[in-house]
């Protein structure tokens, strides 16, 4: 019976991670039609770039500021239906941007969206880490391709369902916010169930139910210090990123005069391409150490991101696949990194780099929409394609694995 529930105690759970990547498919998916539909927000509203960019702002602050306490209060006290109750406030802020009578009411609704991904990240980072077995990377490369393919349909949905028929039909998404909740609800219940067999198991094997330290204890010093600098490495990805998600389709149609429709493909290409490079990542960072892949994703992007301003449309779509590809495992290593350093800390951690990673991308979509509004959005790609560079600091890190 021992030899049993050790051989299923290495093998991650799989069902659980399946259906954690499907409710981060379906609340990543809401999320993304946001920033597609900026260019039908910004003729609606009569905005500028620098309001877009606070429309983002809105949406991931509110996430980055309230996930690190989530995270916080459910490492005292886990609440696995958490995920229902943060759907339910993305529901309401899909109905109040399918109806918004008033920008005022488009920035409310896009930070009720932003809450919904606030609840929802924290718990369910702590479930993948549970379900792994050990095997951080896979489970969270199985669990983020999901928010990947999510983040790359929204698009694409936006420009067959939201663009040709209007803002008011985005309340017929409310439709996905209605299965992510069963979905949700039924993921939690097959967690509790999940975390009493490992703690019957454990009890079993005289072992505590805590989760094990893989790695050797460092000093508080030289946490906090690894921690500030995978917050600058994650500040570069992000910054980078942000350009793409919100003015990816603005760029291209200035510089090359595509259509709307064209330029929210070719934005799904580069989102999509990410949920491969995600998976891919994870898979090899349990195998060579989440250290080399935080280099290679952040600084192997960098040549790609430096000629791509310079390219003309097929080759900027070539490039942009390619930069996606390479940087998607860079959250992954960078999240799996910093809850090794702090085990006992899942939530907080979960919470604190989810929502530093929102929060940096709004920001970073602020401020670009300022700059863009200042210099053109053309010469804003030629700026920002340099940002990948500070993954050189990737060489402070201390290896730990």
């Amino acid at each position: 019976m021992t030899a049993t529930l050790t051989k299923a105690a290495n093998r991650p759970l799989l069902p659980i991670l399946v259906a954690l990547s499907g409710a981060h498919l379906l609340n990543d998916l809401i999320q993304s039609m946001i920033p597609a539909m900026y260019p039908l927000i910004k003729e609606a509203y009569q905005l500028d770039f620098a309001q877009i960019g606070l429309i983002t702002l809105a949406f991931q602050v509110t996430s980055s500021l309230l996930q690190p306490i989530l995270g916080h209060v459910t490492d005292a006290r886990p609440w696995p239906y958490a995920m229902v109750a943060g759907m339910c406030a993305t529901l309401v802020g899909l109905f109040g941007l399918s109806f918004a009578p008033n920008y005022g009411t488009v920035l409310a609704s896009a930070a009720m969206i932003g809450l919904g991904s606030a609840v929802f990240h924290p718990e369910a980072t702590r479930m993948a880490r549970h379900a792994a077995a050990g095997q951080q990377g896979f489970a969270q490369g199985i669990f983020q391709i999901g928010g990947h393919v999510g983040y790359a349909a929204g698009p694409l949905l936006a420009a067959m369902l939201v663009v040709p028929r209007g803002q008011a039909s985005l309340a017929w998404v409310s439709v996905v916010a209605l299965v992510a909740m069963v979905l949700m609800a039924w993921t939690g219940a097959r967690y509790i169930e999940m975390r009493r067999s490992q703690a019957a198991a454990a009890a079993s094997a005289g072992q505590g139910t805590s989760a094990s330290h893989t790695g050797p204890m460092l000093p508080t010093g030289h946490v906090l210090f690894a921690m500030a600098i995978l917050i600058l490495i994650l500040l570069s990805k992000n910054a980078y990123t942000a350009a793409f998600t919100s003015y990816y389709t603005f760029y291209l149609i200035e510089r090359f005069g595509v259509s709307v429709q064209l330029s929210q493909v070719m934005l799904f290409l580069y989102l999509v391409v990410g949920a491969v490079g995600v998976i891919i990542g994870g898979m090899v960072g349990d195998r060579i150490g989440r250290h080399r892949v935080i280099w290679l994703s952040i600084v192997g992007a960098l040549p790609f991101a430096l000629i791509l301003p310079h390219a003309d449309l097929f080759w900027t779509g070539v490039l942009s696949v390619l930069i996606s590809l390479i940087m998607a495992s860079a959250f992954s290593a960078i999240l799996i990194y910093a809850i090794d350093l702090v085990p006992h800390r899942v939530g907080l951690v979960g919470g604190l780099f989810y929502g530093l990673a929102f929060g940096l991308g709004g920001i970073a979509a602020a401020a670009l929409g300022l700059l863009a509004d200042w210099v053109g959005i053309v010469a804003v790609f030629k700026l920002v394609a340099w940002v990948p560079a500070l993954g050189l600091l990737t060489f402070l890190l201390p290896r730990t694995s």
